[in-house]
């Protein structure tokens, strides 16, 4: 739990970090950009410490990893951050836990207690009504983005998650990344052409910096790491945690204006965790880790 919390923070700060680089960079030359920025320093970390490369079973699942996690969250959230405020964004991204849980279900045969689905539900049914109140009783445009990122992220966590059991947390996203990269070069290369490189305030580049470093890298490192101790059911629950950490932010970085409602809400989907974790959650057995150099 306290591996997951690590990466969570480092998650929180991803969405206002995004707004701030998508208000002068392209948000899909953002999502491509970032993965191979990350790509680049995980492959001299795995070149650095001499890592085997997955077995062939592990492949398939590590492409579903990165198409969750290095191409489905980042673009979608990126488009979803050039319309909608990082608070509100935050408050959507609350059904990633659920989604995750679902995500493990059906992908590493986990299977959690009655009492956790109702936990998992009523924080659902919440972020939902939040959404559809600011919305007017529609989704923006903003909030599909946000559930399309939603929904990718739920794949990754779930079968990154799975992996690192036997590939390693850390390795697993690296394999990820590298997996992604030579798909998302060409695009990559092409959008940077339009980008504008030279008159980008720091800030923007920070922005950028963070959510290739933190957001697509180091914060999985303890992520993964954490659910492969933990189990990616239950783990994924500390992600709740996310969109308190991301309101401050938002308001720290972006000075967005926090209302009540939005702080009662936070409040309410945080308090869950605390029914979601003591449900008890049945794991399929895992095969013994590889061993590594």
């Amino acid at each position: 739990m306290l591996l997951a919390l690590v990466g969570v923070v480092m998650f929180g700060a991803t969405l206002p970090a995004t707004r701030i680089a998508v208000a002068e960079f392209d948000p899909w030359w953002l999502a491509f950009a970032r993965a191979e920025l990350a790509a680049a320093l995980a492959a001299v970390a795995l070149i650095f410490t001499g890592q085997r490369r997955p077995t062939r079973e592990q492949w398939p699942g590590l492409a579903l990893t990165a198409l969750g996690v290095v191409l489905g969250f980042p673009l979608f959230s990126s488009i979803a951050m050039r319309s909608a405020d990082a608070s509100h964004a935050a408050v959507v991204n609350g059904l990633l836990p659920f989604a995750t849980v679902i995500a493990a279900t059906l992908r590493s045969g986990e299977r959690p207690a009655a009492s956790f689905w109702l936990a998992a539900l009523a924080g659902s049914a919440v972020v939902a009504a939040f959404a559809l109140r600011n919305g007017g009783g529609t989704l923006a445009p903003g909030d599909w983005a946000m559930l399309a990122a939603v929904a990718g992220g739920a794949l990754g966590y779930a079968e990154g998650g799975r992996l690192a059991r036997s590939l390693g947390g850390w390795q697993t996203i690296a394999w990820a990344l590298i997996v992604a990269a030579p798909i998302l070069a060409l695009p990559a290369l092409w959008l940077s052409f339009s980008q504008p490189f030279s008159s980008a305030s720091p800030r923007a580049w920070a922005g950028f910096l963070y959510v290739s470093v933190f957001s697509q890298l180091i914060g999985f490192l303890f992520w993964y790491g954490g659910m492969a101790i933990g189990g990616v059911a239950r783990v994924s629950q500390v992600q709740l945690l996310q969109l308190f950490f991301t309101l401050i932010f938002a308001w720290w970085l972006l000075d967005e204006r926090v209302d009540a409602i939005t702080w009662l809400v936070a409040g309410l989907v945080v308090a869950l965790i605390a029914v979601g974790r003591r449900a008890p959650v049945r794991r399929a057995v895992a095969r013994p880790r590889r061993p590594t150099h």
